[in-house]
């Protein structure tokens, strides 16, 4: 009911705005020279898209390609090939803040879609399925072509509608709105991508040289955003001692400086000695630190998809969130899926409350021989697909 009346209230705006939004220049369908792409989410959606920016590239070498993003995202793409230009917007809904009162967002929405409508963009590429602020923020500026999902709260919005699979795989989905934008296939998709500057590796470097030389590195990357994603804080130590003795590794734990108390946490649980780094690395540090390990264990959570991207082996333990979906982008048997098997995964919500979390355990069911039997299959190079 509420969805219908969401959707009928769109409906209704796109009609009413629809003489204001009109766009007064006209543009044919091959004309790309100036294109936008729109996307919110955070580190791992945001890596996700980065195969689309390289296959939109390759098909538009000459076009001025624009990608606004949130301010929460700007590093993973501030040193993107593909892209001219990025533009920051603090996208209501994703900046994990509450919001400051109720016409906040149709404020910024009016002064984006001005500033928008002054660059005289050709088309709109909107990433995020639901993202009806973006394809409406679109279309207020007047952006002549928009192409999206075809979602009933999309439509309204758009004038090219790709269709939005359920399961297929979040890099597929933004490779098809490539595919719909420029009226092509894309046949080689290609792996996430991310690379530190020169800066980040030799701070990388010096991070883990100076405190734990000539050794090979196992990295615990235990949080995320949501609390019923996460692991428990012994199951991860008793890992970490596992792996240890048995393949003489040092253990890192890294996370952000709000997740500083969990890392110390897992390291205190510990026997063995860890090198907590939470806190201390900026994204591409962060990214620079995973590259140079034998292997990045955790949670699902953006920064794992961050050590995908660097190309080192990862093992990623999900839960509520299906992972045919969001899952590890690249080679299944070097990017392993461990799940508990409760039958009710994947239910795709994020949001309980802390008195219902003890009866949603999908991520803390997961024993501590399911991921050391992945972790020992690609420390010693055995690995099979996961699930």
């Amino acid at each position: 009911m509420r969805s219908s009346l969401k959707q009928l209230v769109l409906q209704t705006v796109a009609r009413v705005t629809k003489p204001f939004a009109d766009q007064r220049r006209t543009c044919s369908r091959g004309d790309l020279s100036r294109i936008l792409i729109i996307r919110p989410d955070h580190i791992g959606d945001i890596l996700f898209t980065t195969p689309a920016l390289r296959a939109l590239r390759s098909k538009v070498p000459h076009a001025h390609i624009t990608y606004m993003v949130g301010p929460w995202a700007y590093a993973i793409v501030k040193e993107n090939p593909h892209l001219d230009e990025i533009m920051v917007c603090p996208f209501p809904g994703f900046t994990r803040r509450p919001k400051k009162h109720i016409l906040h967002p149709y404020m910024l929405l009016w002064n984006y879609s001005r500033s928008l409508q002054a660059q005289s963009f050709d088309v709109a590429l909107i990433l995020r399925f639901d993202h009806w602020w973006g394809a409406m923020l679109a279309y207020w500026a007047g952006i002549p072509r928009r192409v999206g999902y075809a979602l009933p709260q999309m439509n309204p919005f758009l004038t090219e509608a790709a269709p939005y699979v359920s399961g297929r795989h979040e890099v597929e989905q933004n490779i098809c709105i490539v595919a719909t934008a420029v009226d092509d296939d894309v046949r080689e998709v290609g792996p996430l991508e991310f690379s530190p500057t020169k800066e980040d590796l030799r701070s990388a470097c010096t991070l883990l040289t100076s405190r734990s030389a000539n050794q090979s590195f196992v990295c615990l990357h235990p949080g995320a955003g949501a609390p019923v994603k996460l692991w428990r804080h012994d199951a991860f130590a008793e890992l970490a001692d596992t792996i240890t003795q048995k393949h003489g590794v040092q253990i890192i734990i890294t996370g952000s400086a709000g997740e500083r108390d969990l890392a110390e946490s897992i390291a205190q649980r510990m026997e063995s000695n860890a090198l907590v780094l939470a806190g201390q690395t900026s994204l591409g540090e962060l990214g620079a630190v995973m590259g140079r390990c034998e292997l990045v264990i955790g949670v699902d959570s953006g920064p794992l998809h961050l050590a995908v991207s660097q190309g080192v082996p990862t093992i990623h333990l999900f839960g509520p969130v299906d992972h045919r979906a969001f899952g590890p982008w690249g080679d299944p048997t070097k990017h392993l899926v461990v799940l508990s098997d409760m039958d009710c995964i994947p239910c795709n919500r994020l949001d309980y409350q802390p008195q219902e979390l003890e009866q949603h355990a999908c991520v803390r069911s997961i024993t501590v021989d399911q991921v050391l039997e992945a972790a020992d299959s690609l420390l010693t190079g055995d690995s099979q697909a996961g699930p």
